[in-house]
C-alpha cells in the first residue's frame, strides 16, 4: 500500500487555486500558486481557523481569522516562531497526490486545535 494519496484532480485546483480535501479524519488545504502546490493541516496553528478560506497571495497563504502570512514553500508564518504543518505533494497525470503516511500524528496536532469555519 502506498503513502501517496490521490485527493484531487489538478485542473480543478489551477481553477480555483485552493481546495479542501480530507484523508482519512485529517482535513488537509490544497493551494495551487506559481505553477506549485502545497498541502497543509487545514487548521491554523494560531486559533484553529480554516486556513482552506485563506486567500494566495505573493507566495504567501493568509490564514482569514488574524490574518496570519504563512511561507507557502516552508510552512514558517512571518515574524513568528510558528510553522504550520504540511505534507509533501507531487502531480502525476493530472492528479494531486498527497504524502500521507503521518497522517495519524498530524491528526492528533490538529486535533488539539479546535476548526472555526
Amino acid at each position: 500500500m502506498s503513502d501517496w494519496v490521490d485527493v484531487a484532480e489538478f485542473a480543478d485546483l489551477t481553477r480555483r487555486r485552493k481546495k479542501l480535501v480530507t484523508v482519512g479524519d485529517t482535513r488537509i488545504a490544497l493551494f495551487h500558486d506559481a505553477g506549485e502546490v502545497y498541502a497543509f493541516a487545514d487548521a491554523c496553528v494560531h486559533k484553529g481557523k480554516a486556513l482552506s478560506r485563506g486567500t494566495v497571495l505573493n507566495g504567501r497563504l493568509i490564514c482569514p481569522g488574524h490574518q496570519w502570512a504563512f511561507d507557502l514553500r516552508t510552512g514558517r508564518a512571518d515574524d513568528r516562531d510558528e510553522c504550520q504543518p504540511g505534507y509533501p505533494v507531487r502531480v502525476e497525470a493530472g492528479r494531486v497526490l498527497v504524502y500521507a503516511a503521518n497522517s495519524a500524528s498530524l491528526t492528533a496536532a490538529a486535533a488539539a486545535l479546535p476548526v472555526q469555519e
